[in-house]
């Protein structure tokens, strides 16, 4: 039997976004986006509409949490709903983001907010969104209020959600608004979210002292371990690099911690994706527990803490979730073991969510979400074996 346990303090939670689960986010580039393509046979399959009503159910989802004997909550604050025209701030939504976020904190659970969760405002889209030069200056603004009206209800503040994939599904392959294919616009986007990342970071210390990162996306990519060709390293080696340093080392002097998000490994041979197919989600990733370890190893030369930000996969029946919670914490404990300054562990997702331009039929929650009975909330068997992690501090391999 192998055990390994966690720290003392150790946060234990689970991860949500706004336009996922509010509903009715009628401001953001995504919401105008899915009605106009709602009765094509394009993407999004799905409108986002409702969501799951976390707008109005905030509570109940929080006790949830709670009883299943979390203590942290990653969310995101929307900022269409904040700023729903250029240069205007909504009072009504900065007062519900206070009453949901001092919710949260009187249930007992840490608060990590991230600030931009993939949508936009209109306004900013319209201006050219993250390839408009300016761009990072609005995002300042946007921090800068974020900060001021939020601080002493956020115990961590998380910038960006994973950068990379929003320029590539943004502005490279385009099955995300504005559904550009340039790669140059994406380079541009990236740089911009790198620069609205380091003002963002100077403008919130200016208010508060509340540590500050980032949520970094990153894939672990390998080559058979039989036998590959030179260019299969070399390929795998320029792809994690893409992954890593390329966006993580112009920002070393503006982290306080860094939100690792992952959930597969791809094997490289002859270019090609040549990932086994034994153990899957229902989204066809490749379940495989090591890569997270090699992960957290390369972030361990940034020398600052480190936090699994997202870590779940979409799993209808909950067929696997269970033993892939169990094995995706044995590679945490075992990167903890080796020196790599673990400090919580977030699960993707809370609840069933719209899955972007997929929609709802990719099932991520630790509860289901009955979209057929006025949205219950069912906590799956998986949730209970969550539950019992979190008690206990530690988790068990027999």
């Amino acid at each position: 039997m192998d055990v390994h346990n966690f720290p003392a303090g150790f946060l234990w939670g689970a991860s949500i976004s706004a336009h996922q689960t509010e509903g009715n986010n009628i401001n953001s580039d995504w919401w105008k986006w899915e009605q106009n393509k709602k009765d094509s046979e394009e993407f999004p399959r799905d409108a986002s509409n409702e969501a799951c009503d976390f707008y109005n159910r905030y509570e109940k989802d929080f006790k949830i949490a709670v009883d299943h004997n979390l203590n942290a909550i990653r969310l995101s604050i929307e900022w269409a709903r904040i700023e729903p025209t250029h240069g205007t701030f909504s009072n009504e939504a900065i007062t519900h983001y206070q009453e949901l976020l001092k919710n949260a904190q009187s249930k007992g659970l840490k608060t990590f907010v991230t600030l931009h969760h993939f949508t936009n405002p209109q306004w900013f889209a319209q201006k050219g969104g993250w390839t408009y030069w300016n761009s990072p200056h609005l995002f300042e603004q946007y921090a800068k209020l974020c900060a001021e009206k939020f601080a002493e209800y956020v115990d961590s503040f998380i910038t960006l959600n994973e950068p990379q994939v929003f320029a590539l599904k943004s502005y490279t392959d385009g099955t995300w608004p504005p559904n550009k294919r340039n790669v140059f616009l994406s380079f541009i986007s990236q740089v911009n979210m790198m620069r609205a990342h380091k003002k963002a970071y100077r403008t919130i210390k200016n208010v508060c002292n509340a540590p500050i990162g980032i949520s970094k996306q990153m894939v672990w990519y390998e080559t058979d371990p039989t036998g590959s060709h030179l260019w299969d390293k070399a390929t795998a080696w320029i792809v994690n690099f893409l992954n890593d340093d390329f966006y993580l080392v112009p920002l070393v002097n503006t982290l306080d911690f860094i939100g690792l998000n992952y959930y597969f490994t791809k094997r490289i041979r002859n270019f090609k994706d040549d990932s086994p197919t034994d153990y899957v989600s229902d989204m066809g990733w490749w379940i495989n527990p090591p890569g997270l370890t090699y992960l957290l190893h390369k972030l361990k030369k940034y020398n600052v803490p480190l936090y699994i930000t997202e870590n779940g996969l979409a799993d209808s029946t909950d067929k696997y979730r269970t033993q892939f919670i169990r094995d995706m914490l044995m590679a945490v404990g075992q990167a903890q073991a080796e020196g790599c300054d673990m400090r919580g562990y977030f699960h993707w997702s809370l609840m069933d969510n719209y899955e972007w331009h997929e929609g709802f039929w990719p099932r991520f929650g630790l509860v289901e979400i009955d979209r057929g009975n006025d949205l219950e909330r069912i906590p799956r068997p998986s949730f209970d074996y969550y539950s019992k992690v979190c008690k206990e501090n530690r988790v068990t391999v027999h």
